[in-house]
C-alpha cells in the first residue's frame, strides 16, 4: 500500500511562519553567489582582479560572494555578470 503525504509542504509551512521571503532570497543568493564564484574560476580571476574589473571595491565583491549575505545591489549584480560574460534576468512570476 503506497504512503499519502501527511500534513503541508515545506513551502505552504514557510508561508504559514512568516519565513517563505526570507528563507527564498537566501536560497537564491547561495545560487548566484555559487555562479558568480564558478564563472571567475573558469575565467582565471582573482578577486581583487574581479573587483578591479568591476570598478567597486573587495569587499563589495565579498558581499556578493558570501552566500550569508542577501544585501546586494542589482548595479553590483549586473557589473559581475558583465565581467564574467553573463547577463541577470529577473522576472517577477
Amino acid at each position: 500500500m503506497k504512503k499519502k503525504n501527511i500534513g503541508s509542504t515545506l513551502d505552504s509551512w514557510l508561508r504559514e511562519e512568516g519565513l517563505y521571503e526570507k528563507v527564498s532570497s537566501m536560497a537564491i543568493k547561495r545560487v548566484i553567489a555559487r555562479q558568480v564564484q564558478a564563472a571567475m574560476e573558469k575565467k582565471g580571476l582573482t578577486k581583487v582582479e574581479m573587483a578591479r574589473r568591476m570598478c567597486t571595491s573587495r569587499s563589495a565583491l565579498d558581499r556578493l560572494l558570501d552566500p550569508g549575505n542577501d544585501a546586494i545591489t542589482l548595479t553590483t549584480l549586473q557589473k559581475a555578470a558583465a565581467v564574467v560574460g553573463r547577463q541577470v534576468r529577473l522576472e517577477l512570476v
